[in-house]
């Protein structure tokens, strides 16, 4: 055996670590020998999936500062192994995938340099072949093979470098120009973007400038792995409050938010309303619906009851599924598969999929489609606002994160969860909510908190997530205040602050 163990590495369907320096109690763990033999790995993985003697592998990245450095070690080592690669430098996520789609590229394979929103001196992997990322089984396989000493036994393939967000950025204008009919259809909307010094920044000056659109008041378009002003994530407080703020002060249509890589979107509407998690999904349901009456919209498990009330009213199913958004995209596959329409996959974080865009998470395509109906909005005197307006929103809503203090924490938080589960089946005023998938959800009546509550078990840390939304004021420490006494039971789970 090798002796290297990689598995930490593992981020469920990507790869991530620590690759600067500096930061009390983290050691770097993406070395140059880790990433060279990840490379590998995905190269005889790629080798073995596809058959081909002749691949081609595109590779962009992010603007992280160790970004350059992880992105050279991918390519160097993946043309030591046989590959044809191309560096694209500077990309998004999105894209990346697409440079497996688009005419005149067309590679077997694709590599994005990205940890999305995480801080400054973490970094990964995200892989792609032409059916799109790959699953958590696959980096497994890659991991096995990257701590085995295998090679390919290939001659040496080649680097060559090129640019694709010009191509990418073309095809979300032309959408809109379809859509509106129009060669300058944004002529007249005031638009701010904020890219939080990420990858998201050719949004505005790529895609909206050349349709007549005013950008002026968007912020952070240059892209700066310090990421000195805000992190880069629409589920971030002090993000949202950024593009808010530039929405107000510019007297803007729209505001549109990016998180580091543009898999991830938020928006903000005039006047400062967010357009974010059940919103969100909310609008862009409405906008499906309105066309596809009966499909199914696949969220994750923390939607609000309200949410699923709007989906039904605008004649949709609502599936609500488990956290993590290759569960919810692939449950949308796998819906279509057997028959039941599904033309939208979106989690309450932002990442969103369209059936008609290969189910592909992608936070630019999410914004273009608010955009043609913004576009559309203007011409038919209505407001992407009025879309939303019988959406009922909780009064109140919490999330508690409790960390469980064993090493081996799932079957622990099983139980946990399983106690809980009895619990509910006897208590007077609550209700298990049918066709739940993840953790155990609870509907209370007016009486125990007018809401809801959900606890799970997290997929890879541990800890337990506690969510909680009330349609009451003081709904959710009335909630919380029902669960403390329940949750001091168990001395390895740390409660307190719902206690408090």
């Amino acid at each position: 055996m090798s002796g290297k163990n990689y598995s930490k590495l593992r981020n469920e369907s990507d790869i991530r670590g620590i690759a600067i320096a500096g930061v009390e109690g983290q050691e770097v763990n993406l070395t140059e020998k880790a990433c060279r033999d990840i490379a590998r790995g995905f190269a005889l993985w790629l080798f073995d999936r596809t058959g081909k003697k002749n691949l081609r592998v595109a590779v962009g990245r992010d603007p992280r500062l160790s970004g350059e450095r992880l992105l050279g070690w991918m390519t160097e080592t993946l043309a030591d192994e046989g590959i044809e690669v191309t560096d694209m430098g500077l990309a998004s996520t999105p894209a990346m995938f697409m440079t497996t789609k688009t005419e005149g590229y067309m590679f077997d394979g694709s590599v994005m340099v990205t940890a999305s929103h995480l801080p400054y001196n973490r970094n990964g992997y995200k892989f792609f072949t032409p059916e799109g990322g790959v699953e958590a089984s696959d980096i497994a396989q890659m991991i096995k093979l990257a701590e085995s000493d295998r090679h390919t036994g290939l001659g040496k393939g080649s680097v060559a470098k090129d640019s694709f967000m010009d191509v990418y950025s073309k095809r979300l204008a032309d959408m809109i120009r379809a859509a509106a009919g129009s060669d300058k259809p944004l002529d007249g909307l005031h638009i701010v973007v904020d890219a939080g010094n990420g990858a998201g920044g050719f949004y505005a000056e790529k895609v909206l400038l050349p349709l007549g659109a005013d950008i002026s008041g968007s912020r952070y378009l240059d892209p700066d792995g310090s990421f000195p002003n805000h992190i880069p994530n629409p589920e971030n407080k002090e993000a949202m409050e950024s593009i808010t703020e530039a929405v107000i002060q510019s007297d803007a249509d729209l505001g549109v938010i990016f998180d580091t890589d543009v898999d991830r979107a938020g928006a903000v509407l005039p006047g400062g309303r967010e357009l974010n998690r059940n919103r969100l999904i909310a609008i862009l349901s409405a906008m499906i619906l309105r066309d596809h009456p009966g499909t199914t919209i696949v969220t994750d498990s923390v939607t609000s009851s309200g949410l699923a009330e709007f989906i039904a009213e605008k004649g949709g199913v609502h599936h609500r599924f488990r956290r993590g958004y290759r569960n919810v995209i692939n449950e949308a596959i796998r819906l279509n598969s057997e028959g039941t329409e599904s033309l939208l996959a979106i989690e309450t974080s932002g990442h969103g999929a369209f059936k008609e865009n290969f189910f592909l998470d992608d936070g630019a395509y999410i914004v273009t489609k608010l955009i043609i109906e913004l576009s559309r909005a203007r011409k038919e005197g209505y407001t992407l606002a009025s879309l939303i307006e019988t959406l009922r929103e909780p009064a109140e809503s919490a999330e508690f994160r409790m960390n469980l203090s064993l090493e081996d924490f799932k079957p622990y938080g099983q139980r946990i969860i399983d106690d809980l589960t009895a619990l509910a089946l006897t208590r007077a005023g609550w209700s298990l909510a049918p066709s739940n998938y993840e953790g155990v959800r609870v509907n209370l009546d007016k009486e125990h908190g007018d809401g809801w509550f959900l606890l799970r078990l997290s997929l890879h840390e541990p800890l337990m997530p506690l969510n909680i939304e009330s349609d009451s004021v003081g709904g959710v420490k009335k909630i919380a205040a029902e669960l403390a006494g329940f949750l001091k039971g168990y001395e390895y789970l740390d409660s307190r602050k719902v206690g408090e």
